[in-house]
């Protein structure tokens, strides 16, 4: 190598400790290492960012590579370049000779190349009788050879963390696609839900995209994308699957009663008390639709009025209102899609509904609402669980005062 001692700048120009280290690692290239110098600037170009590069000094390091002779930047060779400010400029693209002088500083302050200033601070190369060159001054490309290494893996990190940044863009393009078309075809076919609260989460999360600058804040971003269209899908399925659990309830009713012409449950409704047994014709959605009859709609909100603030613009005035509240207040008390899903099923939506309502009034005392809610369903599912002393209970405490509100 060309350098045997570490160098200092001419003129009023500070040196760092850093880049007194960087010289000295910069003698300790192994023997015989050669590197292609256009593939050390294409690693720099990729890892830019992570060495704290604009595009002006890589067009400044462009030029200085461009005045070495060779293809290959060789520890056995003189890896010093000495153009001329002029000369720099009209390789780098013409740029001013402030910028020239600003990227070179930047340059060397990265650890991309050294300095190697003569006595005077100009830059030339002393040459021999034969017309070799015995030393030169301007600036050093060994620390290119000495760190190509770590360029090298620095544009492969970079490569992958804009690999992942790609995958995440997609995943957040493909979720806002989903969840925009869901809520749109939830809306046209009148499903019961809050809708417009999934559309401000939603608009919400488009709107934070921008600041995603990173990779793991846009997976971030993509990951809560994620939930919102699975919260959206769940509400959907529930519709259609109690929709589908209805239509074959019925059917299967019919075939009974057309199938079943000589059954004495035609004549006569069983009484329940013939060896003990139920009442055929008494299923599990008959009684849902009996135990609804039982409690008005006016009733429920009067004991539970606070589920009132969960409904579009404040108000409550049928079922489906009711029941986009409870939607909207089970994922804010924390309970799961499958805990609601199963209350659902149990209990009826209505009910499920009604039961949410019930939680909610009494958030302060229960401790896990979708524990409460589970066992509660588990209880509905045994036949031991009624509705009416909770809903009671909560109108006698609830008083005369919100009858105005809930009316």
């Amino acid at each position: 190598m060309q350098t045997n001692i570490v160098t200092t700048p001419f003129g009023r120009r500070s040196v760092t400790l850093a880049q007194i280290k960087g010289q000295m690692l910069s003698r300790e290239i192994p023997a015989g290492k050669s590197v292609d110098k256009w593939k050390i600037y294409r690693d720099i170009c990729e890892s830019r960012e992570a060495l704290g590069l604009r595009d002006r000094a890589l067009a400044v390091l462009n030029a200085l590579l461009s005045f070495y002779p060779h293809a290959e930047l060789t520890s056995t060779e003189k890896l010093i370049v000495f153009p001329s400010n002029a000369q720099l400029a009209n390789r780098a693209n013409g740029i001013a000779g402030s910028t020239l002088r600003e990227n070179l500083a930047v340059l060397v302050t990265a650890g991309i190349i050294h300095r190697k200033d003569s006595p005077n601070g100009k830059r030339y190369a002393r040459k021999s009788r034969d017309g070799d060159i015995d030393d030169a001054f301007g600036f050093n490309l060994a620390p290119l050879l000495a760190r190509c290494e770590e360029f090298a893996q620095l544009a492969q990190a970079a490569e992958a963390e804009r690999r992942r940044m790609k995958l995440a863009k997609e995943q957040i393009t493909l979720c806002r696609r989903d969840i925009r078309k869901l809520i749109s075809a939830a809306i046209e076919e009148a499903v019961p839900g809050p809708w417009d609260y999934a559309e401000a989460q939603l608009v919400g999360l488009i709107a934070s995209a921008s600041k995603a600058k990173t990779a793991d804040a846009a997976s971030v971003l993509a990951a809560e994308m994620g939930d919102l269209r699975e919260e959206v899908l769940n509400l959907l399925e529930g519709h259609v699957f109690l929709e589908e659990s209805s239509a074959n309830g019925a059917e299967i009713r019919r075939h009974i009663q057309n199938s079943n012409t000589d059954s004495i449950t035609e004549l006569e409704p069983s009484s329940g008390k013939e060896q003990g047994e139920k009442p055929v014709l008494a299923s599990a959605e008959t009684l849902r639709r009996d135990v609804l009859k039982s409690f008005p709609l006016g009733l429920v909100l009067r004991a539970c009025p606070q589920i009132l603030d969960y409904g579009p613009g404040g108000a409550i005035s049928n079922w489906r209102d009711l029941m986009g509240a409870a939607v909207v207040v089970r994922s804010m008390l924390g309970v799961s899609p499958s805990a609601y899903q199963d209350a659902c099923e149990t209990m009826g939506p209505e009910n499920a509904a009604t039961a949410i309502a019930c939680i909610l009034e009494r958030a302060g005392h229960i401790n896990s609402a979708g524990g409460y809610l589970r066992d509660l369903t588990r209880k509905a599912a045994r036949g031991d669980f009624s509705l009416g002393p909770m809903l009671m209970a909560l109108a006698r405490a609830a008083g005369p005062s919100t009858a105005s509100r809930a009316g």
